[in-house]
């Protein structure tokens, strides 16, 4: 199995509990896993983080990749960072996130913006977060790691749509804060199904690429079962010098969801962030 892989167990293996997943992930032979935020509130229990620690080191894998707590997902929100009347929550959840980080050597982490709020000023959400990503950027740089900031589609209320409008805000934090440890996250679903024009975006940012996320486009699933050119756009990233990990974060069609491997060609080679 190509070792650049990294299998999102929030989205894949859905079948069994969530604590399962890594080993299961492992077992179709991958060696490395990332989740979304993976506990109920942004500061979960000790035990409830052991437990998760403890089924990510037994199943063998590196977890290279981890949310920031983005509040309550299914329901639509999409982060809590710029929000005001969370944002010491945010703060609290940077403590939990990159201490997990730390103990499993993970070096991403994904920062979601947060929706617009009715009623509030868009300036001051944008301050707030602004604020609340310098943070997370400099608690990051302490283990060597960097924040993740990703274009979204699906969610009308969400800012960052495209390539542009995350270097926007990775450029507003290194200038108005001196953090430079943000960058951007290149999920090529999201940025095809926003209109983006993925090559311009590669050739225009890749430099600051921290991460790559594919499912095919429409509809999420797995490569091959719609009509993004994900192996011609893999190819381009890796000549622009991106050689990290590639996360796996599509919806599961077929009853083996990593059939389409045995069927394509290698991705880049792996190198860790």
């Amino acid at each position: 199995m190509p070792s650049s892989y990294s299998v999102n167990c929030s989205i894949l293996l859905t079948d069994a509990p969530l604590l399962d997943r890594p080993r299961l992930a492992k077992d179709a032979g991958f060696g490395s896993v990332e989740f979304w935020w993976p506990f109920d509130s942004p500061v979960p229990t000790d035990r409830e983080v052991n437990a998760f620690v403890a089924a990510i080191r037994d199943a063998g894998v590196q977890l290279t990749g981890l949310n920031f707590a983005a509040g309550d997902m299914p329901a639509g929100e999409r982060g809590i960072l710029s929000d005001p009347s969370r944002a010491q929550a945010f703060r609290d959840n940077i403590d939990v996130t990159v201490g997990i980080g730390e103990q499993l050597g993970t070096k991403a982490f994904n920062a979601l913006y947060g929706n617009r709020i009715e009623g509030v000023d868009p300036a001051e959400q944008d301050e707030v977060a602004a604020a609340n990503l310098a943070a997370a950027g400099k608690a990051t740089d302490c283990i060597g790691a960097v924040v993740l900031i990703e274009p979204v589609s699906g969610a009308a209320a969400y800012p960052i749509k495209i390539a542009t409008d995350a270097v926007d805000v990775i450029r507003r934090v290194s200038t108005e804060f001196d953090v430079r440890t943000l960058r951007l996250l290149a999920d090529l679903y999201h940025l095809d199904v926003n209109g983006d024009d993925i090559t311009v975006a590669i050739d225009n940012y890749g430099d600051i690429i921290g991460h790559v996320q594919i499912a095919d486009s429409p509809g999420r699933g797995e490569p091959g079962t719609g009509a993004l050119d994900l192996a011609r756009h893999l190819s381009h990233l890796e000549r622009v010098g991106y050689d990290g990990f590639i996360g796996l974060e599509y919806k599961a069609t077929r009853q083996d969801p990593f059939a389409w491997l045995r069927q394509s060609t290698p991705p880049p080679k792996e190198s860790p962030l």
